[in-house]
C-alpha cells in the first residue's frame, strides 16, 4: 500500500545556510587537508586587507600557526584593521550570508561566508569554540573586547560563552581557531604558497608568520600606498535580467518606473526611457510595484537591441604594472620582468573588467621542482591568488591556447618563468562558491591572451639579446684565445718580439659590446683601426723573408 502525501511530508524540514554547509563544506572550497588549511588562509587574510584598506591602513598580518598534533593545528591570525565593533563580532563570524560586501564594488569577498564558514571548519572538526579580540575606536575612545563562543548552527548565529573588555593601545582583530583533518604544506597548493603569491599581488602589504616548525618567514612590502578604494558602480542595462528588474521594483522607494530606471541603472538617460518606452509600448511613469513580468522581459528586450555607453570603469581599481613589477621583484628576485594593464572592456554585454599581466623569468620564478626550476602560472581575482581549480579555468585556458615557441620558449613546462594574470572586476564570474576559477567568456579569455603575449613579446627581445650576447663572448673568447698565439707566432718568424696588443683586444671586443648594445661603435672602430695601423708598423715586413726562404727550398732541390 502506498503511502499518502501527507505521510512523505512528515520529516519536511528548512536548513539553515550554516546547516547546509555544514553538509557541504566542500562548497566552501574545505575538501583535502592542504586545500582546507589553505582556504583558511585565504578567508582570514582576505577580509583582513579589505577591512585594512577600507579604513586607510596599510595591512600588517602576524599569523601563528601550532601543530598540536598530527593533522591537528592551532592558529592565531592577528591584523592592525580598525576592528570589529562588539555588536557585529559573532555576526561576522557566525552568521552564514552576512556582511559588507553585497553591493555592485569591486572586493575581494563577495559573499559573506568566509569567516563564518572558518568558524565552523574549526567547530566539525574540533567542537573548540573560537576566540576573537577586537580592538575599535567608538567616538574619541579606544575599546578592547575579547569574546569566547560558538557557532549555533540551527539558528546561523553565535552562541555567547565568555565577554571580557579591556583598555587596547592600537586598533585591529586576533583570532584564535583550532583545526583538525587539515595539513600545513610548501607544496604549490599549500597555505605557505598561498602567502607567497599574496605577497606578489598585494605589494603594499606586510605579512609575518611562524610555521609549525618555529621558522618566521617576514613577507616585507614592496609599496608604501594604499590602494585607492573603488566605487560602488550601478549595474549596466546590458547585464540585468528581468529578475533583477522585477526586485529592483519590490525594494524602491520611487513612485515611477522611470525614476527607478534612471536613479538604479548606470548609463540611463531620460532620451533612453523615450526609446524604450517607443519600442516597447510601455507607460514607464506607472508604480514600479505595479510591474509585471512580461513588461519586465519586454524592456530587457528592448536593452539589448539598443546602443548604450560602455559600462562604467570608475569602481575598477587595478593593481598597476608599477605596483605587480614591484611585487614579483620582492618575492621573485627576476633577471627580466615585464608588466601591461588592459584598459577596460565588457563580458555579457555589461559587466566591465581589466585584465592586468606580468611575466617574469630566471631568479626565484618559476616553482622548484628538484634542483630546477618549471614555470608557474599565478592566478588571481581582485588581488587574490586562485591556489585550485586551475585546469578549469578560464585564465589556464587562455593561456594553453598561446603558441610560446614564437616567443623563444621552446619548453615553458620546463622555464624558469613565472606567468601572472589578474581579473578586476565588480562581477568575477566565479565557477563556484569556492572562488577558485574564473568561467571562459570569451571575451575574458581574449584579453587574457593579448595581455599575455605582449609581456611575452618583451621577454622573446630579453632572450634574443641574452642569446646575442653569449654568442657575443663566445666570439670574444676565441679573439682572446687565439690572436695571442697568432701575433706571438708572427713574431717568431720576424725575429722580433710580441708588440703591446691587449688594449687593441680589448678595444675590438668593447665594439663588438657596443653594437650587440645598439650603441653607436663609429668612434671605438676608429681606434681599434689606428692601434692595429701601429701594431703593424713596429712589425717589420715578411716579404723579403719569405722569398729568401724560397731560393734556399730551390736551391736544396
Amino acid at each position: 500500500m502506498s503511502q499518502q502525501a501527507a505521510e512523505l511530508f512528515d520529516n519536511f524540514q528548512e536548513l539553515t545556510p550554516s546547516e547546509f554547509f555544514r553538509k557541504n563544506k566542500q562548497m566552501l572550497g574545505f575538501s583535502g587537508k592542504i586545500r582546507s588549511l589553505t582556504m583558511v588562509f585565504h578567508e582570514l587574510i582576505t577580509n583582513s586587507f579589505d577591512a585594512s584598506e577600507e579604513a586607510g591602513i596599510l595591512p600588517e598580518i602576524k599569523i601563528d600557526l601550532q601543530k598540536i598534533d598530527k593533522d591537528h593545528y592551532l592558529l592565531r591570525h592577528t591584523d592592525n584593521g580598525p576592528g570589529i565593533p562588539e555588536d557585529f563580532i559573532m555576526k561576522v563570524y557566525c552568521t552564514m550570508f552576512a556582511g559588507s560586501k553585497f553591493r555592485n564594488i569591486q572586493s575581494r569577498g563577495q559573499q559573506g561566508l568566509g569567516c563564518s564558514g572558518c568558524v565552523l571548519l574549526s567547530q566539525m572538526t574540533t567542537g573548540e569554540p573560537a576566540k576573537v579580540i577586537s580592538s575599535y575606536e567608538e567616538g574619541d575612545e579606544l575599546k578592547g573586547i575579547k569574546l569566547k563562543f560558538k557557532m549555533d548552527v540551527k539558528k546561523n548565529k553565535g552562541l555567547l560563552m565568555e565577554k571580557e573588555e579591556f583598555t587596547p593601545d592600537r586598533t585591529g582583530v586576533s583570532v584564535e581557531l583550532q583545526f583538525k583533518d587539515v595539513s600545513y604544506s610548501l607544496a604549490e597548493q599549500g597555505a605557505f604558497e598561498y602567502i607567497r603569491r599574496t605577497m606578489v599581488g598585494n605589494p603594499h602589504a606586510k605579512i609575518i608568520f611562524r610555521d609549525p616548525t618555529g621558522h618566521k618567514y617576514i613577507f616585507k612590502r614592496a609599496a608604501d600606498v594604499v590602494p585607492v578604494l573603488p566605487k560602488e558602480v550601478l549595474p549596466h542595462p546590458k547585464g540585468v535580467t528581468a529578475d533583477d528588474l522585477i526586485f529592483m521594483a519590490k525594494h524602491t522607494d520611487k513612485r515611477r518606473f522611470k525614476s527607478l530606471l534612471t536613479s538604479n541603472l548606470s548609463r540611463m538617460s531620460n532620451k533612453k526611457i523615450t526609446e524604450i518606452q517607443e519600442r516597447t509600448k510601455i507607460d514607464l511613469n506607472k508604480r514600479p510595484k505595479d510591474m509585471k513580468w512580461e513588461e519586465a522581459e519586454a524592456i530587457v528586450d528592448a536593452f539589448n537591441k539598443m546602443d548604450f555607453m560602455a559600462p562604467p570603469t570608475s569602481g575598477l581599481i587595478p593593481i598597476g604594472s608599477e605596483q605587480i613589477e614591484g611585487g614579483m621583484k620582492e618575492i621573485l628576485k627576476p633577471e627580466f620582468i615585464a608588466t601591461t594593464t588592459r584598459k577596460p572592456v565588457a563580458y555579457r554585454g555589461g559587466v566591465a573588467f581589466i585584465i592586468e599581466a606580468g611575466i617574469a623569468y630566471g631568479g626565484d620564478s618559476g616553482r622548484l621542482v628538484g634542483e630546477e626550476r618549471k614555470s608557474e602560472i599565478m592566478r588571481f581575482a581582485n588581488r587574490v591568488p586562485l591556489t585550485f581549480d586551475q585546469g578549469s579555468c578560464a585564465i589556464t585556458e587562455a593561456l594553453k591556447s598561446i603558441d610560446w615557441r614564437r616567443y623563444g620558449l621552446r619548453n615553458l613546462e620546463n622555464t624558469p618563468a613565472t606567468i601572472f594574470v589578474n581579473i578586476i572586476s565588480t562581477q568575477v564570474p566565479y565557477l563556484s562558491t569556492g572562488k577558485q576559477s574564473v568561467a571562459p567568456e570569451p571575451e575574458i579569455l581574449h584579453e587574457v591572451r593579448q595581455a599575455t603575449m605582449k609581456v611575452a613579446r618583451k621577454l622573446q627581445k630579453h632572450l634574443r639579446a641574452k642569446k646575442a650576447a653569449k654568442e657575443e663572448a663566445m666570439r670574444s673568447k676565441i679573439f682572446e684565445d687565439y690572436v695571442p698565439i697568432i701575433l706571438q707566432e708572427a713574431a717568431n718568424l720576424a725575429e722580433t718580439g710580441v708588440p703591446e696588443y691587449k688594449e687593441v683586444l680589448a678595444k675590438v671586443t668593447r665594439r663588438a659590446l657596443a653594437e650587440l648594445l645598439g650603441e653607436n661603435p663609429d668612434h671605438a672602430e676608429k681606434e681599434v683601426e689606428e692601434e692595429f695601423e701601429e701594431v703593424e708598423s713596429r712589425i717589420p715586413s715578411s716579404e723579403g723573408l719569405f722569398e729568401e726562404d724560397d731560393e734556399e727550398i730551390n736551391g736544396n732541390e
